[in-house]
């Protein structure tokens, strides 16, 4: 470990000072020996780490890394698994601010803590790369995003000519979503429509051939999709030999959000730590919600018992976000659960608020309750950013929308164009990706078009005569295409050529400025798109080379491009709109759930199974569980149905959601919004006066 000495530090702490018993246990678990023991030592059991919302999960795990490092563990020899590479990174930085502590002297600059930090599919990618050899895979494989791989199963899909099937026969999208269930949960297709998608069962032998003809697609064009890079490293340590190999590499293997997982990548951790020594899996089946992406539950809940003996199990259950009221709601919400592991969150941030159950006529009234009451708490402090809005579902916020805008409070809802979505940014991309692996048909089909002149004829047919040739370039120039376009394809032709052979990062910066010089022709917006091309320009810059570049950028793209990105605040603050899936791992003062009715949590699309209904079970604990200290649970009275949610003339009464039972009520204040009119006083002087309309309809028909 190699530490910079500052003659001016102070004396070194104890780096464990600021963690309770039950972190302080779970981050040394294993670790703190006998005197003259080595850290580095996979002999200690499994560890799982039951971290309820809120417990300082992040700290836990950062400080667990640190005690490794600091008591002799080979950062080399530490691989962290996170579900972003953001996260990757704060742990980083965590981890270097706790060894700074630990020893009183500041970590060297440029040193990286954890070399083997960062996605499942990153490090994947990573171990593929390396291995390829030994694997038949060739090194320079590309890498499809999920658009790439949707556009390369609907080749293939026309190509076996299914798209003129008489009767409707599954989109792209589907399509790929179905193979990607099946890859990752690892069940039979058959089983995968049957539970799923069973609007497809009567297509599975077609299915079957479409998702064997994509497989050699891939192969034959050196390309991997996402599910590739986990399928690829399961069966790779699948084999014994490589899977100790791997695992030994490896002596601390730490996971975190582990209830995210799904079957393939617990099957990757089981089959390189068997024994689970040195293994340490940290998350919270309560927040397990991810089952539509393939994630199982069933991991987190299986764990200890794919050991002997028995992984070790810490709870962490003291909550630093929410006060107790609202905890001790969830828990009863969350203690209803069939199968969990048994924790009660617990808080030294008492109030006297309790949750509030506020019924409301339906969603326009439920609307005008969330401005007045994100108005009114705005005025008494709260920033409008410290405020949030979850739902089960986008479409469920639609009215509140509309009041929002009426009402002129400005608001952001999660979601949005992505940066890999953006036109400019894929046929930059697209370029390089040819450029590295000239198989790649998918890249080459997108890249050829880009060119005055030439459309998805003249590309498919220069396709088939260059795909297989080493010099790709060369061959371009003599291709066949339109007299009008022979100018700029030649240009064209040059540039693949010369990038081919251009050192890195100068061969992107080829790339950019023939790209520039196209924009205009390409895109109406092109000043808008030209700051992206530069922003791309620097990053790859910060690269070693054109893989690490496009397998970094692919797995893990910035959020949002200034394409269509949307018109700007322009205000300091604005309201949160979230989906409760999106708001996981976030918190804020002030939390109101949309339609907390039967129909919408659980929504009537995830009712069909007792598993479904549990996970949306869970979905109510994650959203309560956002808030800090005030939270609020709509309830409509009714709400409208129509193809136009929200819009429509027909209605349907709504019951409360049925996770908040009748003996959780003392656990909620419960009001009604509007509150009633007061009634009239009573004036005895008036007149009474009864109309007899029984005797005036008889009147009508004599």
């Amino acid at each position: 470990m190699k530490i910079l000495e500052d003659s001016s530090r102070s004396i070194a702490v104890d780096p464990l000072a600021q963690l309770n018993e039950a972190q302080r246990a779970a981050a040394t678990f294993g670790i703190l020996q006998a005197p003259g023991s080595t850290g580095d030592d996979s002999t200690h059991r499994p560890l799982l780490v039951i971290a309820g919302a809120g417990s300082g999960k992040t700290s836990t795990l950062a400080h667990r890394v640190a005690q490794l490092v600091a008591q002799g563990a080979d950062p080399e020899r530490i691989l962290l698994l996170t579900f972003s590479r953001r996260a990757a990174n704060e742990m980083n930085r965590r981890v270097e601010r706790i060894l700074t502590r630990h020893t009183g002297a500041c970590w060297m600059a440029g040193i990286s803590t954890l070399a083997w930090s960062g996605t499942f599919h990153g490090i994947g990618a990573r171990l593929l790369r390396e291995y390829a050899g030994r694997i038949g895979l060739d090194a320079a494989f590309t890498i499809h995003d999920r658009q790439d791989s949707a556009d390369l199963m609907n080749l293939v899909r026309y190509g076996l000519g299914f798209s003129a099937k008489g009767k409707r026969f599954p989109l792209k999208g589907s399509c790929l979503a179905i193979y990607s269930a099946v890859i990752n949960t690892q069940a039979t297709l058959g089983e995968v429509l049957q539970s799923s998608f069973p609007w497809c069962s009567e297509w599975e032998s077609d299915l079957q051939r479409l998702f064997l003809e994509y497989v050699e697609s891939k192969q034959a064009q050196q390309v991997l999709d996402y599910d590739d890079l986990l399928l690829y490293w399961a069966q790779m340590v699948g084999e014994p030999e490589l899977g100790r190999e791997i695992g030994e590499r490896f002596r601390h293997v730490l996971v975190d959000e582990y209830q995210d997982t799904n079957r393939l990548q617990a099957a990757i951790l089981l089959a390189m730590k068997p024994d689970g020594r040195g293994l340490t899996v940290v998350g919270d089946d309560a927040q397990s919600i991810y089952a539509f992406r393939g994630a199982s539950v069933r991991n987190i809940l299986d764990f200890p018992g794919h050991f002997d003996p028995p992984a070790e199990l810490v709870t962490l259950q003291r909550n630093y976000r929410s006060t107790q009221p609202i905890l001790t709601a969830a828990n009863q919400v969350i203690a209803a659960a069939a199968e969990r592991f048994t924790k009660d969150l617990w808080s030294d941030r008492a109030s006297s608020e309790k949750p509030r159950l506020v019924t409301v006529r339906d969603d326009t009234g439920q609307a005008i309750y969330v401005v007045e009451q994100t108005l009114a708490r705005r005025e008494a402090g709260i920033p409008l950013k410290a405020q949030a809005v979850l739902f089960r579902t986008a479409q469920h916020s639609m009215r509140l929308e509309l009041e929002l805008t009426r009402r002129n409070i400005p608001f952001v809802k999660y979601g949005g164009l992505k940066f890999l979505e953006a036109a400019h940014v894929k046929d930059l991309l697209a370029i390089l990706r040819w450029v590295q692996n000239p198989r790649d048909r998918m890249a080459g089909f997108r890249a050829m078009q880009l060119v005055a002149g030439i459309g998805p004829k003249t590309a498919g047919r220069v396709l088939t005569r260059v795909g297989t040739a080493h010099s790709t370039g060369a061959l371009l120039g003599e291709a066949a295409v339109p007299e009008a376009a022979r100018v700029a394809w030649i240009e064209f032709a040059r540039l693949i050529e010369a990038s081919a052979s251009t050192p890195w990062p100068a061969a992107f910066d080829r790339i950019c400025g023939w790209y520039q010089a196209q924009i205009d022709r390409l895109h109406a917006d092109a000043p808008i798109r030209q700051a992206d091309i530069e922003q791309l320009a620097r990053i790859a810059v910060t690269y070693a080379n054109a893989e690490r570049f496009l397998t970094e950028l692919t797995l893990d793209p910035p959020d949002a491009s200034s394409d269509q990105a949307g018109t700007p605040l322009l205000d300091e603050d604005y309201l949160i709109l979230s989906t409760i899936h999106s708001a996981k791992g976030q918190e804020w003062t002030a939390v109101t759930i949309l339609n907390a009715v039967d129909g919408c949590i659980p929504s009537d699309l995830a009712s069909g199974s007792t598993g479904e209904i549990e996970e949306e079970r869970r979905l109510l604990y994650v959203a309560m569980t956002r808030a800090k200290e005030h939270l609020d649970l709509l309830l409509p009275q009714r709400f409208y149905v129509s193809h136009q949610p929200g819009f429509g003339d027909r209605h349907v009464y709504a019951n409360r959601t049925r996770f908040i039972a009748n003996a959780l009520l003392p656990h909620f204040e419960q009001i009604s919004w509007p509150p009633p009119p007061e009634a009239p006083p009573a004036n005895a002087n008036a007149r009474q006066q009864t109309l007899d309309l029984a005797t005036r309809m008889r009147a009508m028909w004599k």
